[in-house]
């Protein structure tokens, strides 16, 4: 599989990831239900096998289970992915959530992660939200530490806003920023994506399949019966009625993708990646079968005419 260059870094990775938010499970605000920790690890090893050269997680996903999966999926392996995880969500005994940007906090997050991970540096370490804002300058200072203490290889950010990125940069160099990206989402394309080509901060975008909304294997009935533990079920996008609008789309990318032998999910993938300021998509998976079914769109292109009909859906039901 092709790689390419993340921002300023060094590390050359695929144009898809594997994205460990949903094997997280539930037991927290923004779990996707139950989730069987065997399914998890055969999907992580799956991708792995298929050519994918990193693994995206969060300290919060599953209020540290995700990060221990995904260990628990690397352990004996000599052919180890690079692997980013991301700070700043913390949570209480209760399992409450919270933010914090201060040195301390982030100080405790890396050691945590880097102990549940079982590694001895994470090859990218990223602000999960900018939060609070006023301790922006200090949780960026403290990441740069970081790196040059050799806990971590590469440092970005995740949804910080063009302004969020000149005050980072004033501090240390952005290797990437991790924005939601994908046909139903599109604001990043106005201002942030432009920036972050002319700036050479690479970029890996979170959510391109609209959290499994565009893969094709969600419908009205299933929307309206997700678990009351998946996040998704106090979604919008899930509701109506934006759901109908939703899902029209998936059967015009289920038209494009038939001529190719290519899944909604893929096509949509494909989608975000047809940017040239987008480095790589994070794509999720539950189990192995998830993760064949959209590991082509990382050599997937779609041509002008696909796109064409694609703008033309989007101008006519936005």
């Amino acid at each position: 599989m092709q790689t390419k260059q993340l921002g300023n870094s060094d590390l050359h990775i695929t144009p898809v990831g594997y994205g460990a938010w949903a094997i997280g499970g539930s037991g927290w605000e923004f779990g996707w239900g139950h989730q069987e920790d065997e399914d998890s690890i055969a999907a992580i090893q799956r991708a792995l096998e298929l050519g994918i050269n990193w693994i995206d997680t969060a300290a919060i996903y599953g209020l540290g289970h995700s990060e221990e999966v995904v260990a628990q999926a690397l352990k004996g392996r000599s052919d180890r992915p690079y692997i980013f995880t991301k700070c700043s969500l913390i949570w209480d005994d209760k399992g409450e959530m919270g933010h914090s940007l201060k040195a301390d906090s982030i100080r405790r997050e890396v050691e945590d992660s880097l102990r549940r991970l079982q590694v001895e540096t994470i090859d990218l370490y990223q602000i999960h939200w900018p939060n609070p804002d006023a301790e922006i300058e200090e949780g960026w200072t403290t990441l740069s530490k970081l790196k040059a203490e050799g806990k971590v290889r590469y440092i970005g950010v995740s949804n910080f806003n063009v302004a969020q990125l000149k005050r980072a940069e004033a501090i240390a160099p952005v290797t990437s920023l991790q924005p939601p990206y994908s046909l139903i989402k599109r604001d990043v394309e106005a201002e942030i994506l432009p920036y972050c080509q002319e700036r050479n901060i690479g970029v890996i975008v979170y959510a391109p399949m609209q959290s499994g909304l565009l893969t094709g294997a969600m419908t009205a009935e299933r929307a309206a019966n997700l678990s009351d533990t998946d996040w998704r079920k106090r979604n919008s996008e899930f509701q109506e009625p934006r759901l109908s609008r939703n899902l029209n789309l998936v059967e015009l990318l289920k038209q494009i993708g038939e001529q190719h032998g290519r899944s909604p999910g893929e096509v949509a993938i494909a989608w975000t990646l047809r940017h040239p300021a987008v480095t790589a998509a994070i794509v999720g998976g539950r189990n192995a079968h998830q993760v064949e079914g959209t590991i082509g769109a990382a050599e997937f292109r779609l041509n002008a005419e696909e796109i064409g009909k694609i703008e033309t859906f989007l101008r006519e039901q936005p």
